[in-house]
């Protein structure tokens, strides 16, 4: 276990209704950015958490049984709203922040099982699939065999990605920040609310957990090389390698290029695309601009869908504590 050990974890979850498909926690309270105490942290960060559910409705509605002063005034409005706000605005989540479970605060964003996939999948999003990218604890085991290959397709994907983004040469570290940046960069909030050193800093104090999370699919990537005695790696920057990875983007990335490829007003599909853009100077720009996209879109619809699901009181609060982050990291 990386932060938080097992009966503070199994402490907080029994809080909530029990019909998890997946469960996973995440932040500086799971994997300690500074070299702090974990007591320490437990007394000044919030547990973020995300919770998968195979059916959202039955879930808020047991929730809000258990935990109604979890909810903004949308508990009002009863767990059909609360559902319908979570599928069909943002990115499909829907967060309870700031929220006192005993003595620790925690924030859980609740994504249903077949909008997780999709998202891991086609980074319709980029939301909980960026999230996924990077280290996190897994409390509860994905079981569903959909969702278990999802989640390991999801880190194939923002390899490829990263490949895509790299030169011939490159560190560990280096890579690691490039996975990690691809889901931040486009975000909004990176511009002003959050820490000007995240991507360092998340990669900085994680490199065995995220040797853990990539190695195996490193070591089955064609064309890379791992250097371990000089930490380094060396790839395949052929077109044949480029358009190799530009084939196993996922499908939104891939929609983009097209879309950006054909704003003359020509049409060509999408094998053509790739195949022009595999030969193109300028294809790490075009990669991370088309997902630049989709985490710009995504970052704003969550945010502003936060105000109503949070309230204005806790997304103040909330936004406070990110601006304070950013505050001391200058």
């Amino acid at each position: 276990m990386a932060g938080l050990t097992g009966k503070v974890i199994e402490s907080l979850l029994a809080k909530f209704p029990q019909n998890f498909s997946y469960v996973c926690a995440y932040g500086s309270s799971v994997f300690p950015q500074k070299h702090k105490l974990v007591s320490e942290l437990f007394q000044s960060s919030m547990i973020d958490f995300i919770f998968v559910v195979d059916d959202p409705l039955s879930w808020h509605k047991a929730n809000l049984q258990l935990n109604r002063n979890h909810y903004s005034i949308l508990k009002f409005a009863g767990p059909e709203v609360i559902k319908l706000f979570q599928e069909e605005y943002g990115a499909k989540m829907y967060f309870n922040t700031l929220v006192p479970v005993g003595n620790q605060l925690i924030k859980y964003g609740v994504i249903s099982t077949d909008h997780l996939v999709e998202d891991l999948l086609d980074w319709q999003t980029m939301y909980p699939s960026g999230r996924l990218h990077k280290p996190v604890q897994t409390i509860r085991e994905a079981k569903n065999n959909v969702l278990k290959k999802a989640l390991y397709t999801n880190l194939q994907s923002v390899l490829h990605a990263a490949l895509l983004c790299l030169g011939e040469f490159f560190t560990e570290e280096e890579l690691y920040q490039k996975i990690t940046g691809l889901s931040y960069n486009g975000d909004f909030r990176m511009y002003f609310g959050e820490d000007k050193r995240k991507i360092i800093n998340i990669v900085k104090h994680q490199v065995p957990h995220f040797q853990k999370l990539y190695s195996e699919h490193i070591q089955s990537m064609p064309g890379l090389h791992w250097i371990k005695s000089r930490n380094m790696f060396e790839q395949d920057c052929s077109n044949e390698s480029t358009l190799h990875h530009l084939n196993l983007l996922p499908k939104m990335v891939q929609h983009n290029l097209l879309i950006e490829w054909n704003k003359d007003g020509k049409y060509r599909d999408m094998e053509e695309v790739l195949s022009t853009i595999s030969c193109d100077p300028d294809c790490e720009k075009l990669v991370e601009k088309a997902i630049n996209t989709i985490v710009w879109w995504s970052s704003i619809t969550q945010s502003l869908k936060g105000i109503v699901t949070a309230g204005l009181k806790k997304s103040f609060l909330y936004s406070s504590r990110k601006i304070m982050k950013m505050i001391t990291s200058l």
